[in-house]
């Protein structure tokens, strides 16, 4: 507590000890910092929101969540070949450090972005192959038609191919086993946005880019981001009020009628496109961290069951998030196909029931197990843990919490060295197949990067692998169901809720919330 009251009381007066801000000048501040400025290292919403401030995908959502063009100006599957989606590339763009962009970029960046190291992988398992016809369009061709790619590419950042060679960087960072590398902390995007200087969990600095090719298009009011993570809830609502920052993209959920009642300052409300879940290894033979020898009991779907009953979602609705959430039964956001109000009705919370199930499993006298959780990645992550080891024990179920960073946690996941977990999962494609090839799928090669659960079904990875080249939207649909169905009866997670989103901000700001949490800041204008 003594190193967190420090650590706020430096970063409070960092923020004071800046000049005042002019108003083309944005501080903005949120709980945590991004895990890497290489682009292609971590598929990790905050990470990706700095980087969409400086790297650019060839298509991208806008404010509303919708797909624009970005450095693709259009794209269509070949006449005659459906296997093929040609991109036509915006001309004229420079990299920031003069370079100018190109297929061979392109091609380059997307390759790249399948090696091993990229937690991008994932998104692009269906990808046979990536050529380019000619300067400025890119062909990729996939195993079958996928009529649903170019959701996928959205936060699929484009790098300059020479400067990454460059600089030694062609392989993505290997973030999980803890390398650095000089694109993990230098770039060279085409974004409308420069790199002026950064301190990891401290202050990054960008300014604007003079050479965008977006003059004209976006509003690009905002000439420079100060941007000051900031842990200690208390402190970010300090600085807001106090006129030291601009922008929260996190204020405290306790603290936002405070915010929306004062001068000068005003709270924008929206449901964000992220659900917060629980996962527990159910693979394993035996776990390490719990206090049951020679067996696992969540293996047993009777214990898994019972702790689905246990956690009162509506409880941590009314006193942990303050009305800020919508409790859920599926870990799908209602904006992602295949969402239906069946899947997302929350479990009852039937606490003799569950008593009964933990006797028939053989654990009527409960058992020990660690819960990892991140302190400063979603809202009140660490706050939900605690509320759940509360529930948990009423059942027997005795959880020792280990909170940490989201810098230390998630490669926990991501190594397979956590046992019981909270995660929170956003769904860029606002499509099924993400979840289920990240989080259900078997934890192989590309696949299954994020199952971290032991969760493997012969049946259900081919139903996933299908989805990739179902053109036929209605029997694609039909798969979805039935995926969500096999899911569902297996208890493979512990959903929470659907997170709410308050972004709160002088009132002279002109910022609409986006419902995948990202700020892309080139959108914004001054009242």
């Amino acid at each position: 507590m003594l190193k967190r009251q420090i650590a706020a009381a430096v970063a409070l007066s960092a923020l004071a000890a800046a000049p005042l801000a002019m108003a083309e000048t944005l501080r903005w501040a949120r709980s945590g910092d991004s895990l890497t400025m290489d682009p292609h290292a971590q598929n990790e919403g905050t990470t990706h929101t700095l980087a969409h401030q400086i790297y650019e995908p060839l298509l991208q959502r806008d404010m509303a969540g919708q797909i624009i063009p970005a450095l693709a100006t259009s794209w269509a599957t070949l006449p005659g070949n459906p296997n093929v989606w040609r991109l036509e590339l915006r001309e004229g763009v420079k990299f920031h450090g003069g370079e100018d962009f190109t297929s061979e970029d392109a091609v380059f960046s997307i390759n790249r972005a399948m090696m091993e190291t990229s937690d991008m992988k994932g998104l692009l398992t269906s990808i046979k192959s990536v050529s380019a016809p000619s300067k400025f369009a890119v062909d990729i061709e996939t195993n079958g038609a996928n009529p649903l790619l170019i959701n996928n590419l959205t936060n699929l950042f484009m790098m300059d191919k020479g400067w990454t060679e460059a600089n030694g960087s062609v392989t993505p960072q290997d973030f999980a086993n803890g390398e650095t590398t000089f694109a993990s902390s230098n770039t060279n995007g085409t974004g409308a946005f420069e790199l002026v200087s950064r301190t990891p969990d401290e202050r990054t600095v960008l300014t604007a880019n003079p050479n965008y090719w977006g003059k004209g298009q976006f509003p690009l009011e905002v000439t420079e981001v100060i941007f000051t993570p900031i842990q200690s809830a208390a402190t970010r609502v300090a600085a807001l009020l106090s006129g030291e920052v601009d922008f929260v993209q996190d204020a405290p959920v306790q603290d936002l009628k405070r915010v929306d009642s004062a001068d000068g300052l005003r709270v924008a409300t929206a449901a964000q496109n992220r659900v917060i879940f629980f996962g527990m290894n159910q693979g394993k033979a035996d776990l390490e961290t719990d206090n049951v020898d020679g067996a696992n009991p969540f293996a047993d779907r009777r214990v898994r069951e019972a702790m689905n009953m246990a956690i009162n979602r509506s409880a941590i609705q009314q006193v942990v998030m303050r009305g800020q959430s919508d409790p859920t039964g599926v870990i799908m956001p209602p904006f992602v196909n295949g969402w239906t109000a069946e899947l997302g009705q929350v479990p009852a919370n039937d606490m003799n029931k569950a008593k009964g199930l933990m006797a028939e499993a053989g654990y009527g006298d409960g058992f020990s197990i660690t819960l990892n959780c991140p302190n400063d990645r979603y809202i009140n992550d660490e706050a939900i843990c605690q509320a759940a080891v509360g529930m948990l024990g009423q059942i027997g179920v005795k959880v020792n919490l280990d909170a940490k960073p989201k810098a230390q946690h998630f490669p926990l996941i991501q190594n397979k060295t956590t046992e019981f977990y909270m995660l929170g999962w956003g769904v860029p494609t606002f499509d099924s197949h993400y979840i289920f090839n990240f989080l259900a799928h078997t934890s192989e090669g590309d696949r299954g990067p994020w199952n971290n659960t032991g969760y493997s079904n012969a049946s259900v990875d081919s139903m996933i692998v299908s989805l990739e080249s179902e053109t036929d939207l209605a029997a694609r649909d039909a798969t979805i169901g039935k995926i969500w169905k096999q899911l569902q009866e297996d208890i493979l997670y512990l959903p929470v809720h659907n997170q709410v989103l308050n972004w709160s901000m002088r009132d002279d700001i002109k910022f609409d919330v986006q419902p995948e949490d990202q700020p892309h800041f080139k959108f914004l204008s001054f009242n």
